[in-house]
């Protein structure tokens, strides 16, 4: 192929692929396969590394990611991104509306109705019409720099449609549609991984992942809500939405101009149940001014607009029958009653079962089998049973009597320290502590193994090839081939082929380089959480220093307190939690921190604190400098802070405490001085 030919298929490939970005998350339709589409992005891509002269920065290539961000920089938002103030009935409605009329000395005043997504709010600026940087909201006033990541959205143009050069802001809602976030499950459930959340949570880890390529594949698709710049010729929001509409943003097609409030109670009631049909979740309405000009006029309170208000709709209340109350053992033995409930479909799902927390919560409801309940699911929720309908209680009904036995093992509960929670002490034999510790164990923030899921566990368990987190390291091929399980609906059975007992034995293997930090909070310590790890492993530089430590040493660790102290102090002072940690050591297993040569001890004892962006290093190099001439570091400012390193875009929460607490500052090329 000539030059020229390479450079028209190039042209075409990506005026192809953006047309079919723009069906699927548009117009949600699907003319080709996934299969067909990615033939087409891989050829863009082998053609675009071939040929870099043809290379573009506003490549739908882009879409597909492939940049590290070891560290996301913070940059102060144009104007705040502030929060909207709540309203649930009409008569705050009505309330609203005076305010505005009051305000503005006027009764003809439009509306502009939005639904209100779930998902991620996003500040997002276009420099001569390509898109220059995406902000999260942060703080409202400073947001974290997640551009590399929102090249990944397909229906963020990296490019404006428009002959002008603009210079734009816009504001949006990032989200992962309901059905994505259904296929992204069924993967997890296929790989026996643990499941996601719901959609909202899962869009806000995403864009907070390090690869892009990773937040590639999650398909996170972005409303556009508002422009954030003055444009010549256009005066209110409705206009403001067609416009951004024109030049290629993907504003969603429900939007709505009011003439007066009635005309807005009509279009909240229009979307009440319609909202449940669409692909994407929905908290309620979003009533705006359509007015520019009398939005600057209205202006804003420190926390909201007064210009807009948010419509909640009132969760979602149906009636059901308790068919009975079971218990649910976690992994520190804390006994859950459960109510199986008469399915009921609410909030577009059905819903067979919700948790009673404790049986303060059974006597407070005064909940018994067979009674008619209140359920109540807003948005993705836990459902919660509300009340109990008495007047349609049996005759003759029995007050339910929590059990004073273990559901698994039958061993006695015990309440400790007069709380609401019963725990089972047979930690050893009972086996849903023992699946619970170690799918905390083999967890992303611990020993990361993949490719094994809660049903996995079980059924190594079940079949006594594991008893404890050590055992993973003495599995063999042999002892898992053929490994059959129930999957989470209890009736399909799946077996372990030899893809799936390689990739155990793989990932099993891999996970014993992981850092000492990890490993300790895999043990599952009680109120050790991932950070008090890695402060517990900076300062204890093996295992065995901290098994040995007393109380006071413990305490004396940053951001380290009584509670926890007790709680290690009792973890290691129980001879089975030994006997692991010696099995974990045997099993090669790295309890001790890596040493590293230290370039001098000029920083000994002092405490510091980095915040901000900095020229000559990364925020994390700057840590590891200061690590390495003595000092130590911490993520919070307390009294025990000597300095704070100040870096570009430091967030002004930071500034402010540390003249409270009088911490000195000091600058990037200050710190470099001291060493």
């Amino acid at each position: 192929m000539d030059r020229e030919s390479t450079k028209k298929k190039i042209e075409n490939l990506r005026e192809e692929i953006e047309h079919h970005n723009k069906l699927y998350y548009d117009d949600s339709e699907n003319i080709i396969s996934d299969y067909e589409y990615d033939l087409k992005m891989n050829e863009l891509i082998s053609l675009e590394k071939k040929f870099p002269e043809f290379s573009l920065s506003t490549s739908p290539s882009l879409k597909v990611g492939g940049k590290i961000t070891k560290d996301f920089k913070t940059f102060k938002h144009s104007t705040q991104m502030l929060s909207l103030s709540n309203t649930y009935s009409d008569e705050d409605l009505n309330d609203f509306d005076k305010r505005i009329k009051k305000l503005l000395d006027s009764n003809d005043i439009e509306y502009i109705c939005e639904l209100k997504y779930d998902g991620v709010a996003l500040s997002i600026l276009y420099e001569d019409k390509k898109l220059k940087r995406t902000l999260t909201r942060g703080d409202g006033k400073y947001g974290d720099d997640i551009s590399n990541n929102a090249l990944t959205i397909k229906t963020l143009p990296i490019k404006l449609n428009s002959n002008e050069n603009l210079n734009i802001e816009v504001r949006g809602e990032a989200f992962i549609s309901k059905s994505n976030f259904h296929l992204l499950n069924k993967e997890k459930e296929k790989n026996n991984e643990q499941l996601f959340s719901n959609p909202r949570n899962t869009a806000s880890g995403s864009l907070k992942l390090q690869d892009s390529s990773e937040v590639a594949k999650r398909k996170i698709n972005c409303f556009i809500y508002s422009l954030n710049s003055d444009i010549d010729g256009i005066y209110t929001q409705e206009e403001g939405l067609n416009y951004l509409k024109e030049i290629g943003f993907n504003v969603p097609n429900t939007y709505e101009k009011c003439n007066n409030i009635d005309e807005v109670k009509t279009y909240i009631r229009k979307w009440e149940d319609k909202r449940n049909y669409l692909d994407v979740e929905t908290d309620g309405i979003v009533i705006k001014v359509n007015n520019l000009k009398y939005q600057k006029k209205l202006g804003n309170t420190s926390k909201s607009p007064r210009w807009a208000i948010a419509y909640k709709y009132k969760a979602e209340s149906k009636v059901t029958k308790v068919k009975d109350i079971l218990f649910q053992v976690g992994r520190t033995g804390a006994v859950t009653p459960v109510a199986i409930l008469e399915p009921v479909k609410i909030g577009g799902s059905v819903v067979k079962r919700a948790s009673l927390h404790n049986h303060n919560e059974i006597r407070r409801l005064d909940i018994r089998l067979n009674d008619y309940v209140n359920i109540e699911k807003g948005g993705e929720i836990i459902p919660k049973i509300t009340s109990v309908i008495k007047e349609k209680r049996e005759i003759g009904s029995k007050e339910f009597i929590f059990t004073k036995n273990c559901p698994s093992c039958g061993s006695s509960l015990i309440i400790k320290n007069k709380q609401a929670v019963s725990y089972c002490k047979n930690d050893l034999l009972c086996r849903p502590q023992i699946y619970g510790r170690i799918e905390h164990f083999i967890s992303k923030n611990a020993m990361d193994i993949e490719h094994i899921g809660p049903e996995t566990i079980k059924g190594l368990v079940d079949r006594e090839i594991i008893n404890n987190a050590s055992d993973l390291y003495k599995i063999k091929f042999d002892d898992i081939i053929n490994l059959e399980f129930k999957l989470n609906d209890g009736e399909k059975i799946r077996s372990l082929k030899e893809k799936s007992c390689n990739n155990i034995i793989d990932s099993i293997k891999i996970s014993k380089s992981k850092p000492f930090s990890n490993l300790l909070f895999a043990l599952g310590i009680r109120y050790v959480g991932k950070t008090t790890a890695e402060k517990l492993t900076s300062h204890f530089s093996n295992i065995d220093k901290l098994i040995n430590a007393d109380f006071d040493e413990i305490i004396s660790v940053d951001e380290v307190g009584d509670k926890i102290a007790e709680s290690i102090i009792k973890y290691f002072s129980d001879k089975k939690n030994i006997e692991l940690v010696n099995s974990l050591k045997n099993s090669g297993l790295i309890f001790s921190e890596k040493i590293q040569e230290f370039e001098s001890n000029k920083l000994d004892s002092l405490v510091f604190v980095v915040s901000g962006s900095f020229s000559s290093f990364s925020r994390e190099e700057l840590q590891e400098k200061i690590k390495l001439n003595g000092g130590k570091v911490s993520k919070s400012l307390s009294s025990k802070t000597n300095y704070l390193v100040f870096g570009d875009n430091m967030g002004p929460k930071k500034k402010i405490k540390a003249k409270e607490l009088n911490i000195k500052m000091i600058s990037e090329s200050e710190f470099i001085s001291m060493i």
